[in-house]
């Protein structure tokens, strides 16, 4: 993987599920197009992808473009959003979430990088602690 592989939907689905074990499932009755990725246990997400119309992003047109909203540290959001292909969050938070598009604007190694971000800071602060501990219990 180099910088100019894209973030497209399918790898971050791929890397989900062979990094964490994450098979993602759909949330809202009748939308088959997001998908949630969760923590095993608590259920909490750390990543929502979903096909949008580039308008509701601020974007020209009325095309459905791949997203994928990740929660990042809120300094860390306000100067990702400087970087093409990453804009507030689309539904969310905005202050500690973001949309990254995946549309070929933003490369994969980011979109990964922003993933685990997002898995880490969504794990929860006992869990987080236990894992300090004892490393070798999940």
């Amino acid at each position: 993987m180099d910088e100019q592989t894209p973030a497209t939907r399918e790898a971050m689905l791929r890397y989900a599920l062979e990094s964490y074990g994450t098979e993602p499932d759909c949330p809202f009755s009748g939308d088959t197009d997001s998908l949630v990725l969760r923590h095993e246990g608590s259920g909490k997400w750390f990543a929502l992808l979903m096909r949008v119309k580039k308008s509701a992003l601020g974007l020209g047109g009325e095309e459905r473009i791949d997203v994928m909203n990740v929660k990042t540290d809120p300094a860390l959001a306000v100067s990702l959003r400087g970087r093409e292909g990453i804009l507030p969050a689309y539904h969310m938070n905005k202050e500690r979430w973001v949309s990254v598009l995946l549309d070929g604007s933003v490369p994969l190694a980011l979109a990964l990088a922003l993933m685990d971000m997002s898995f880490e800071a969504t794990l929860g602060v006992r869990r987080r602690v236990r894992a300090e501990r004892n490393p070798d219990i999940p």
